[in-house]
This record gives C-alpha cells, sequence and structure tokens, in this order.
C-alpha cells in the first residue's frame, strides 16, 4: 500500500520539441522564435530554452520582462532575446548587463526613453498596433517618426486579435491594415504577425518570422480544427482517503452537492491552492486508470485549497495512495479550461508555476 500527498506535474519535452519542429516545418521559410514568457507558460524557461536551442537550434526567443531574459541568457548564449514589454528605467542595468537582450518599443515615449540610453549597436522591434487596441504604436504616431527615427529598428511587428477564429474578419482586416502600415512606414524591415495561432491561417500571416508560443506547449490554439500538437502536460494527485456518502449528507464547503442515493467518495489531494480552477466544482472531471480500463469521477462540492472530492460510485478497488489524472493525452487542459469556463493558456500557467507540485520532465 502507498501513501502518497503531493500532486505532479509531469511536462514532455520531447513531445514540446516535436510540436516546435512540426510549427517550425509550417512556417517555412519564416523564422521560428520561441515564446518562453512567465517561465514558458510555466513549464520552466531554463528546461525549454535550453532544449529548443540544443535541438532545434532555435536562434530567437520572446519574453515579456527583461528579468526573465536575464534568466535564460546563460541557457542561449548566442540567441536573441526580444523583451516585449520593452525597456524603462527599472529594468535598464538588466539591459545594459546583458547585451543579447533586445527591447520592444510599444510607444513614443519608450522610445524616446531608448534614444537616451541607447545600447550599443543593438536595435529594437517596433510594434505598431492594427487592430488589439492594446500595445503598439498608432498610425498618428507612427506619422510623427523622422526617417532617421525609422532607421532605428530592426523588426517591425504586431499581434492578431482574433487568430484562433479562421474566419473571424479581424484577421483580414489586421492583416491588410498590417501591409499597409508597413509597406508605409517600414518597407525595408522585416515583419512578424502571426504567434501560434496565426501561423494555422496560412503564409500571408507568417512573414519573416513567427512567434511560437501556446501551440508549442500542446495547447489548440486553432480549435476549428483537429489538434496537430502532442499533449505536454499532465497533472495527477493521489487518492488520500475513500469513504462512503449516505443518501441525504452534503458534500464540500457551503454545502452545494446532496447525495440523492447512497455514493461512495475519493478526496484528492489538488485544490485551488495548486492552481486547479475553483469553477471547476461540481463541473469537473477526474479520471482513474483501474483494471486496464479508464473510469471517469465528475467532482462533487466546492473545489477547495488543498482538496477535491470525487464520486467513484461503481469504480471498484480504488485505494488510498492511487493516482487520480486531471490532465492527460485523454483529458487535456484544453478541456479543463472548457468545463471551468476559462482558457487553458491561463490554468497551465497557474498551475506550472506553483511550487506545492512534484515536477518530473520527461525527454
Amino acid at each position: 500500500m502507498s501513501v502518497l500527498t503531493q500532486p505532479t506535474l509531469e511536462i514532455n519535452l520531447g513531445c514540446l520539441l516535436e510540436n516546435f519542429l512540426t510549427l517550425q516545418k509550417l512556417s517555412k521559410p519564416s523564422v521560428a522564435a520561441a515564446v518562453v514568457k512567465d517561465d514558458a507558460y510555466g513549464l520552466g524557461a531554463k528546461q525549454v530554452v535550453e532544449l529548443l536551442y540544443k535541438y532545434a537550434d532555435c536562434r530567437h526567443f520572446f519574453v515579456a520582462q527583461a528579468v526573465e531574459g536575464e534568466k535564460i541568457a546563460p541557457f542561449a548564449d548566442k540567441a536573441v532575446i526580444y523583451v516585449l514589454q520593452g525597456m524603462g528605467q527599472d529594468n535598464l542595468e538588466i539591459f545594459k548587463q546583458n547585451p543579447q537582450l533586445v527591447p520592444v518599443v510599444n510607444c513614443p515615449e519608450a522610445f524616446e526613453f531608448w534614444k537616451q540610453n541607447r545600447l550599443d549597436k543593438r536595435q529594437p522591434v517596433i510594434h505598431i498596433e492594427t487592430g488589439l487596441n492594446r500595445l503598439g504604436f498608432r498610425e498618428h504616431e507612427l506619422e510623427a517618426l523622422s526617417q532617421a527615427d525609422k532607421k532605428e529598428f530592426s523588426l517591425v511587428m504586431s499581434h492578431l486579435a482574433c487568430g484562433d477564429e479562421k474566419d473571424h474578419f479581424m484577421n483580414a482586416y489586421q492583416l491588410e491594415n498590417f501591409k499597409r502600415l508597413k509597406n508605409t512606414y517600414f518597407p525595408d524591415l522585416p515583419a512578424s504577425l502571426a504567434a501560434s495561432d496565426g501561423i494555422f491561417l496560412g503564409k500571408d500571416f507568417q512573414w519573416n518570422m513567427v512567434r511560437l508560443g501556446a501551440a508549442m506547449y500542446g495547447i489548440n490554439t486553432a480549435p476549428y480544427r483537429e489538434n496537430q500538437m502532442k499533449n505536454v502536460v499532465s497533472v495527477t494527485a493521489p487518492v488520500l482517503q475513500i469513504a462512503d456518502l449516505p443518501k441525504g449528507q452534503f458534500v464540500g464547503y457551503s454545502a452545494t452537492y446532496r447525495a440523492n442515493t447512497n455514493r461512495k467518495v475519493a478526496i484528492i489531494s489538488i485544490g485551488y491552492g495548486d492552481g486547479l480552477p475553483r469553477s471547476l466544482s461540481n463541473v469537473g472531471k477526474v479520471f482513474f486508470k483501474n483494471g486496464g480500463v479508464l473510469h471517469e469521477a465528475r467532482i462533487i462540492g466546492r473545489v477547495s485549497m488543498d482538496n477535491i472530492i470525487c464520486d467513484i460510485t461503481g469504480i471498484d478497488n480504488l485505494q488510498v495512495g492511487d493516482t487520480a489524472y486531471l490532465a492527460a493525452d485523454f483529458y487535456t487542459l484544453d478541456d479543463m479550461g472548457r468545463d471551468a469556463g476559462t482558457i487553458s493558456y491561463e490554468i497551465m500557467s497557474r498551475l506550472g508555476k506553483n511550487p506545492r507540485f512534484i515536477r518530473k520532465y520527461i525527454k
């Protein structure tokens, strides 16, 4: 008999590498850059960068903050690391000490800061707004740039708002807007428009560089088609206790579930404190492999900080210490996100950064 207490996060680096190479092939001849912000979506930027640098010849990485770039620079010493949030007073020293880091300039004020603090021979990236209405130069701000200003940059980029919806009108709108603005203001610069979802929209969206993020980690960024990516993340947790639940008894905080017949329950060692969405209360699923058969068990009652309670009525021979599967090849983080009313990106980030998991890497 095994008594286990901690959930486990398993990251399949072999599948991640295969996903990257598949996306790289789909987007040729564009340069494939890897997005490793937020600690590689919580999966470990060090491990992901080392893998892609060594086995996929990846030489371009994107992070959100300079401090993230500083952490991965030693593992990709000949790579260019683009910093999406740009350069400011709070990270200027990091840029000075790390010549691989290249800022993305998102607005005129950030450009003025760059001109006051130019770094050796580095040329920043300019981010232009094409329809997302988030970061990026608006057209009237591009009009104000001098010819000398325009020569400061090494790359022009933008970001799609609806790339995960193939037929959304915004895709064609942003593509045409990007073409027009690039040709008007930066006709000679290489360009980047597509992140993972944009790759599947076709060659017109891929330009000179693509930014591979969520799809590389196994997320289905093109949900209108079958996911071509291999699953990267598995989440398991041990059964802490098995108990009878008599008819009429309530389960969990706020007593949101009441048994209408005699039931049997398993208490599992994972909860919202580990990053599991609380919105899975009374709707989430857990799976058990028992006797060569995969069994589905519903989460009943509220997800609590450290535990969930599952209805295992009809699943025979389960024992304390047995493994419950929260995410796997047969029930992915995309599926969990759907059931939780959120997106797999958020769940992956929350789970991946939690220190309570036993973390295992598979190569």
